[in-house]
């Protein structure tokens, strides 16, 4: 049997698949993945990027939270996902350039296995203490850390994160010895230090700005280089003896490796139109956040620089997880 196709049929073909092919982005949700529990740094800025990118790209963007493995899990199912620019990831320093580095067997590439789409915040680390332990400030804090070495609990949203690296960093620098325990997010986390069943946190100060203002946590130090505007009274880690324990944590928008670079330009646009918002400005100031944006091209060199800034500093300090 034969089949004849027409050059009227050939020519629907043709068009058929032109306009599959061209057909607009996005028609339908997009999901986007926060590989931390809700209430995290993560999360928060997840979330106020949710509404403007909706509003821009005219199809909701629904947040999905999926924890475990210090942010492992969750970013790895995006960049085993599809490339078609429905699952996306807000990529933090912890899952893109800290855990890279403690770790010699990782479940994804951070420079190979996903596309760069826009930076979105940069937030310093604060030192922040419940209401079992006594110390006011850092140098009170150290002097007890160390008549009591290996005893005082040092909680993380997850091993291989930044909060843990930046942990780690200031033992070394100020030769204190603390147990690490690791939690699911920084949620929980937050909750049992509020409650005293662990002695301190270093966490992105947008996950604890409100529960410092509102003096269910004491913030010690801020470890950047200057004070942040969100707890101006709380000063930086130099001001109170300790250098070189500088940590923070940016956020990216990133997807899967291999997203069509006409999608990858139309989310940036679309993101970078959101940091430009007044609703969103505002919402990561009252976190002390700071505002990012950019290129494609400057969010794949931030990943690769940091990569590099942390593995030397592992290397280092002769931490490894594994």
């Amino acid at each position: 049997m034969r089949f004849v196709i027409t050059p009227a049929a050939a020519a629907a073909a043709i068009f058929t698949c032109t306009a599959f092919a061209q057909a607009p982005y996005p028609t339908r949700p997009i999901r986007l993945v926060v590989p931390f529990a809700p209430g995290g740094n993560i999360d928060i800025t997840a979330r106020a990027i949710a509404p403007g990118l909706t509003e821009t790209l005219g199809q909701q963007i629904v947040v999905d939270n999926r924890a475990g493995a210090g942010g492992l899990i969750g970013t790895e199912l995006v960049a085993k996902s599809v490339p078609d620019g429905y699952t996306l990831v807000v990529g933090s320093s912890g899952v893109l350039t800290v855990a890279p580095s403690l770790y010699s067997k990782m479940p994804y590439d951070p420079l190979k296995d996903f596309s760069s789409i826009a930076l979105l915040s940069y937030v310093p680390i604060v030192l922040v203490v419940g209401p079992s332990v006594p110390a006011r400030t850092l140098k009170d804090f150290i002097a007890l850390a160390r008549t009591r070495p290996g005893k005082m609990t040092m909680a993380s949203p997850g091993a291989g994160t930044t909060n843990q690296l930046a942990g780690e960093l200031f033992q070394l620098e100020t030769g204190s010895k603390f147990l690490h325990v690791p939690y699911k997010g920084a949620g929980p986390a937050l909750i049992d230090l509020m409650g005293g069943q662990v002695d301190m946190l270093f966490d992105q100060l947008s996950a604890s700005a409100a529960h410092i203002k509102g003096g269910k946590l004491r913030a010690l130090a801020v470890a950047s280089d200057k004070r942040n505007v969100a707890i101006p009274e709380v000063p930086t880690m130099a001001e109170s003896g300790v250098k070189n324990s500088d940590a923070g944590t940016f956020t990216a928008l990133m997807g899967p490796a291999g997203i069509p670079r006409e999608i990858i330009a139309r989310l940036n646009t679309a993101a970078n139109k959101t940091l430009g918002m007044s609703a969103t400005r505002e919402r990561f100031a009252a976190v002390g956040a700071d505002v990012l944006g950019g290129t494609v091209e400057q969010n794949a060199a931030q990943v690769k620089t940091e990569l590099a800034k942390w593995t030397r500093v592992a290397k280092a300090a002769g931490i490894k997880l594994d």
